[in-house]
């Protein structure tokens, strides 16, 4: 029913109970748990993942944060990866990829030419991209239209509406998550609220991001506590809250706006969500 469009589930925290997760995932309505990389060394635990659990797909790319490390090398192993991957219906796109401003002592002018190289990728072989958007909308959203990329998600976004309009404009989707469940997220709950519908999907980006109700809505505190894939149901509860509307409806909109975002769920939409195959 409900798409995790961001999770690391390969991650450390999930190492003592991953099977238990998705499990719980499943049995919470999650039916499709989107596994983006974060750099070259985990490429193959992200596939691994995908294939042994029906209801992950995965992307591989290269994390602003990883970047430090990441030079020509990591970008030509990358682009082998991909044209590997592509023959790989689980695949989905090039991520997580983008900038981070947030964390002061990475190299900008070398995290971004990492960020461009990979979305040369994107280009070269026509995927989508899951970007990393921290205090960097505006100079992910430049190499966008100059490379003419037009399908993704800007992943937990927390820019201004006129940031929001200019990468929906461009094509790409705005992931929400954990974030948008606390009352004092403002801004972030009045776009969730007010933009379109066919702008949003949703995401948990766990283990980090907890919503508010594993935190004891203590907003900050939410990268401390555990967060998995399962709570994607409870933020699709507060999407639905903030736009007045039904489960079925907005469980139906929010696939169709991941399919929309990676075109190469479509293929297995049917697997992943039984029964939404109309979408």
């Amino acid at each position: 029913m409900w798409i995790d469009t961001h999770c690391h589930l390969d991650a450390s925290e999930f190492d003592a109970d991953r099977d238990a997760v998705v499990v719980e995932a499943l049995a919470a309505g999650v039916t499709g748990i989107v596994l983006p990389a974060v750099a070259v060394s985990n490429f193959d635990a992200v596939r691994a993942l995908s294939q042994r659990h029906p209801q992950c797909v995965y992307a591989l790319g290269i994390h602003p944060l990883c970047s430090a490390q990441a030079g020509e090398t990591d970008i030509a192993a990358l682009r082998r990866a991909v044209q590997q991957a592509m023959s790989d219906p689980r695949f989905v796109g090039i991520g997580e990829i983008g900038l981070d401003f947030f964390v002061h002592d990475l190299d900008a002018a070398h995290q971004t030419w990492v960020y461009v190289e990979q979305l040369k990728i994107a280009r070269d072989f026509d995927l989508p991209v899951l970007l990393h958007v921290r205090r960097s909308q505006d100079q992910v959203a430049a190499p966008l239209r100059k490379l003419g990329i037009r399908q993704g998600i800007a992943h937990a976004f927390n820019g201004s509406r006129q940031q929001a309009d200019r990468f929906v404009d461009q094509g790409l989707k705005l992931g929400f998550g954990g974030n948008m469940t606390f009352s004092r997220a403002l801004q972030i709950r009045r776009l969730a609220r007010e933009l379109p519908l066919e702008a949003i999907v949703l995401e948990t980006d766990a283990p980090d991001i907890a919503p508010s109700w594993l935190t004891d809505g203590q907003f900050g505190e939410q990268r401390k506590v555990r967060n998995t894939p399962a709570e994607v149901a409870g933020v699709a509860r507060e999407l639905a809250g903030l736009r007045g509307m039904e489960a079925e409806p907005l469980a139906r909109a929010m696939w169709a706006n991941s399919v929309a975002a990676l075109p190469r769920l479509g293929a297995l939409q049917g697997m992943l969500a039984p029964g939404m195959g109309a979408l």
